[in-house]
Formats: C-alpha cells, sequence, structure tokens
C-alpha cells in the first residue's frame, strides 16, 4: 500500500512577477548555480540550466537526502509499525542498561534532539559498520534540549526501523522505495551503503531538479504532513528534514545562514528566533543540501523552487528576497 494521506485541493493564487523570477535566475546562475525550477499552481514559470549544465543531470541533493527518509517514519506510524513519542530503547534494547540513553525518543533522532555526537565520520563511503558506531555515540548534549546535526541519530533510525520491519521480512530500504519513493515516481537511488549493506540516510541521493521538485509537489497535495513536521523547542526552525521560516512573521525574527552556522559547534542560541528571510513568507519550508541545494515549497502561494549548484556560500536570505521583496 503506497504512502497515502489526505490530499488538500488549493485555490490558484497570484502567479509571480516575471521580473523578480529573472532576479533570482541571474543571481542563482551569477553564485555557482546549475539549475533552477519554479512551478506555481502547478504549472512550471521558469526552467534553467547554467554553467554547463543540462535538465537530464542528476545532482547529489546532500542533506535534501535526509527529509525522503524522515518522512518514512510518518508513513511507519500511519501503519502501527511504530509511535514517534515511543522510546528508541523498546526496540533497540541494548540501550536499556544506560540511564540516559534509554530515554531517546524516535522523535528526538529525527529532529536531532538526541543528544548523541553526529560522528561525522559516518559519512565516510568506505565505512566498515555505521550502525555500531551510531548505536555506540556518545552523549555530548542533553537530551531533548540540544540540537546537534549529523549522521549518527539518522544511522540509529535505520537500525531501529531495520529490526521493527525484520518480522515481516522487510528492509528499509525497500520500505522506502515502497512507501515514499513509489509514490514520487521515483526509483532506487543512490544509497552509499558500508560494508555491512547500511545505507547512509543523512546524504547520498543524486536527482535531477524535476525530480526533486515532485517531493514539494507531493506535499502541497499532502499538507496533512506539513502540519505533522513539529519542530523542537530547541530548534523550531528545523523538523525531521525539514527547515522553516515561521519566525519571519515575529518581530524578534533573526535571519540565519544555515550553511554557515551548523559549521559551528552545537549553538543552540543560535537557532532562537532564527529564519531563513524575513522578507519571505513564514509557511515557507526548505529542505538544504550542502553548496547551494535548495528545495523551497510555499503552501500559501502553491509554490514549489528547486536550485541545484555549487556555491561555496549560498545566502538563502538573498536569494529569497530578491523573489518575495523586502520588507
Amino acid at each position: 500500500m503506497a504512502f497515502l494521506f489526505l490530499t488538500v485541493v488549493a485555490l490558484a493564487v497570484e502567479t509571480l512577477p516575471q521580473e523578480r523570477i529573472q532576479a533570482l535566475a541571474a543571481y542563482s546562475t551569477a553564485h555557482g548555480g546549475h539549475a533552477l525550477l519554479i512551478k506555481q499552481n502547478g504549472k512550471t514559470l521558469h526552467e534553467s540550466y547554467s554553467n554547463g549544465h543540462s535538465k537530464e543531470e542528476p545532482h547529489r541533493i546532500y542533506s535534501g537526502t535526509k527529509a525522503f527518509w524522515c518522512l518514512t517514519a510518518f508513513a511507519a506510524e500511519k501503519e502501527g509499525l511504530l509511535k514517534l513519542g515511543e522510546r528508541v530503547a523498546d526496540t533497540i534494547t541494548e540501550w536499556q542498561s544506560d540511564p540516559r540513553r534509554s530515554k531517546i525518543t524516535i522523535r528526538q533522532l529525527l529532529d536531532f534532539t538526541s543528544g548523541l555526537e553526529p560522528v561525522f565520520g559516518l559519512h565516510q563511503n568506505d565505512f566498515q559498520d555505521r550502525t555500531t558506531h551510531a548505536l555506540k555515540a556518545p552523549l555530548v548534549g542533553t537530551i531533548g534540549q540540544s540540537f546537534i546535526y549529523g549522521p549518527a541519530s539518522l544511522q540509529v533510525y535505520h537500525e531501529l526501523l531495520r529490526r521493527k520491519l525484520q518480522e515481516k521480512e522487510q528492509t528499509p530500504t525497500r520500505y522506502l522505495e515502497r512507501k515514499v519513493l513509489r509514490p514520487l515516481d521515483l526509483g532506487p537511488q543512490r544509497y552509499l551503503a558500508d560494508a555491512k549493506g547500511a545505507p547512509l540516510l543523512a546524504t547520498g541521493f543524486m536527482q535531477t531538479a524535476r525530480q526533486w521538485s515532485e517531493l514539494g509537489s507531493w506535499l502541497l497535495k499532502n499538507q496533512d504532513i506539513l502540519t505533522s513536521l513539529k519542530t523542537s523547542d530547541v530548534n523550531r526552525a528545523f523538523g525531521f528534514g525539514f527547515w522553516n521560516n515561521h519566525a519571519a512573521e515575529t518581530k524578534s525574527a533573526r535571519e540565519v545562514d544555515v550553511e554557515d552556522t551548523l559549521d559551528k559547534k552545537w549553538p543552540a542560541q543560535s537557532w532562537r528566533n532564527a529564519c531563513l528571510c524575513r522578507s519571505a513568507p513564514a509557511d515557507l519550508i526548505a529542505c538544504i543540501g550542502s553548496y547551494g541545494q535548495r528545495l523551497y515549497l510555499v503552501p500559501s502561494q502553491q509554490l514549489v523552487i528547486v536550485r541545484l549548484a555549487k556555491d561555496s556560500k549560498p545566502n538563502d536570505a538573498q536569494m529569497l528576497r530578491l523573489l518575495f521583496g523586502s520588507k
């Protein structure tokens, strides 16, 4: 059975002005952009490829991969396979003897508030056993009170899902393909499996702009999933692989450069009142991948934007201000 939700039919909204679209396209190209695709009301308003790249060329979407894997958790909860609020140690029983680790919930793994060290070495393609290392990752933050972005928490989630699916003789990868990728008309992806076959959940997928845009279009049609992307009190700008612009509607909103801030060592204070762009709609949601890979969607405007790039210093606030104007 596919991963289905209540579909919401939205009314058409006013189309974005072409001069703003062209301004964004020029900025993207000048800053290492490879592709820019803008869809609104289900129609393509703009599609361009630059700096020697083409529409058929798949790109690494880096951390954009996380969102696809996080969606498996909603499918699994809907199916009764798990509950997001349940403790990981109920399934990964070796954690039960650790009084701190035993308190971590599935939701905390997926919103990166588990307190686990990120263990960035798990990104290495030749890693032998990601699961064992992730399960033994040190606790370096307070559970539920520290936002620590990195691969370890997701690898623990993969092992939890693997054990949940074992009785059904399924694997997490096949579950992802059946419940998430197939409804998006996407086939198997690049999983970067380790020597024991465990995929890397934090990164790895390669998609064209058109392929990645299907995730945005699907989410616009299934807005109950968007409302399920609840954030933690630690970082209200992030939840389940998706960033958001909710704080933009508050007087205390602060624009943050997500990629730059993530390079710092777990600065909880940096996420207070964080937004991507004060001028952009507060309901904007984004998948953010390294080097300028972006999927933006704005439900209130029925808008999907994909940018693929090789940009060492992408700036969400500048790009979005070109499209939505200044406040």
